[in-house]
């Protein structure tokens, strides 16, 4: 069988062995429940602090304000009806390029007629139109407002300026929930000084394990548990913790910000020569959202026109040994398209493709990717 080549990283990462290694560790040596009192229990907990201290680290935040989570989808659950429900917000500002863990509960609350929701347009680059926001922050002046938008877009990769847009929430008395599942691990993301109240992530992006994540909450911004049953994270979140998950999520962040900036760099670098490549052989090629220097350099989305070569591309190209996607991984198997894509650029009927890069990449990789693509095209 080929060896294939991943070009899917910002769908899910693969895990680092270092990670299933000490979690394969745990499985046989750490299995007491963290919430009992005896000798296994205080063992499972003392790991579990020192995954929550060794976290809380990174964001320079308090380690009250760090809740550990099966994923993000639960953490922007969980932030966003408990806003309305233990903060008395009643508008929620977003985007209809924000993922669907966000859009999708946001639409059950307005359905249920419990919060207005409003929807900043965007750019071609991705951007929401801060113009916008400033005007409905002005204008909703006396009401609890929440403003909700993704640092780095899981489609494009647009990156959004956090300080500009919690500036403006700061100004109008707003309440800002940032989802950062692309940009953990990539970005420094400094809790104690980023005007934020709520900043979420999932360890499957930064090559931890799935099924686990978490969410910073502002120390003083109470907001209820989305799930009861018992006293685990401070009373936020009933149930027995992923004790494994939690230790190979704190390690695979420790390795992710090792060497930060040098895994960025090479990204950009894979990201530059897979489009200059491209582009050399199928000159129609064009990027979706920003500029190839701007933008996460771990995301690439491209499209092309409409021919025999792109009814099936996808398919295709995993026929041929590559794995990228159409969007969101959580819509990539149906044939609705990218809401992401249609919200930049409505009307345009092309084929958009996601290519999303890791440091575990190489080279070869990219220019073999880039032959097979072409290949296909020019079938």
């Amino acid at each position: 069988m080929p060896t294939r080549i991943y070009l899917d990283h910002a769908a899910t990462t693969p895990m680092l062995p270092e990670v299933i290694a000490r979690m394969h560790s745990l499985m046989e040596d750490t299995w007491g429940n963290p919430s009992s009192i005896h000798a296994e229990g205080r063992t499972s907990k003392a790991l579990l602090e020192k995954a929550r201290k060794s976290m809380a680290a990174h964001f320079h935040c308090a380690i009250g304000e760090l809740f550990f989570t099966s994923g993000a989808t639960e953490s922007n659950n969980m932030i966003l009806r408990g806003a309305v429900q233990g903060l008395g917000v009643d508008t929620i500002i977003t985007a209809p390029t924000e993922h669907h863990a966000v859009l999708h509960t946001l639409e059950t609350l307005q359905e249920g007629g419990v919060v207005k929701v409003l929807l900043l347009p965007v750019d071609h680059r991705g951007q929401p139109v801060l113009r916008d926001l400033e005007n409905h922050l002005t204008q909703l002046h006396g009401h609890r407002v929440l403003v909700s938008l993704m640092h780095a877009n899981n489609e494009t990769g647009a990156l959004l300026s956090l300080e500009n847009v919690g500036a403006l929430c700061l100004e109008h008395g707003a309440y800002f929930h940032s989802d950062s599942v692309q940009s953990v691990g990539f970005y420094p993301l400094n809790f104690q000084q980023l005007p934020v109240h709520f900043l979420t992530g999932s360890a499957h992006k930064f090559n931890g394990p799935k099924g686990v994540g978490f969410a910073l909450v502002r120390g003083g911004t109470g907001i209820p548990p989305l799930q009861w049953g018992g006293p685990q994270e401070r009373n936020m979140r009933g149930g027995t913790e992923n004790l494994l998950g939690i230790a190979g999520m704190a390690l695979a962040l420790d390795l992710a910000l090792v060497d930060r900036e040098a895994r960025l760099q090479y990204l950009q670098s894979l990201k530059e020569h897979f489009f200059h490549g491209l582009r050399a052989a199928l000159p129609d090629v064009e990027i979706n959202g920003p500029e190839l220097a701007d933008g996460h350099p771990k995301i690439l989305n491209l499209s092309l026109p409409h021919n025999a070569a792109t009814d099936m591309f996808l398919f295709n190209l995993d026929i041929a040994g590559i794995s990228a996607s159409g969007g969101s991984a959580c819509t990539s198997g149906s044939d609705a398209g990218s809401h992401v894509i249609r919200a930049m650029y409505p009307g345009r009927d092309r084929v958009n493709v996601r290519f999303s890069f890791s440091h575990l990449n190489t080279l070869s990789e990219i220019n073999q990717a880039v032959a097979i693509i072409s290949g296909i095209y020019h079938k």
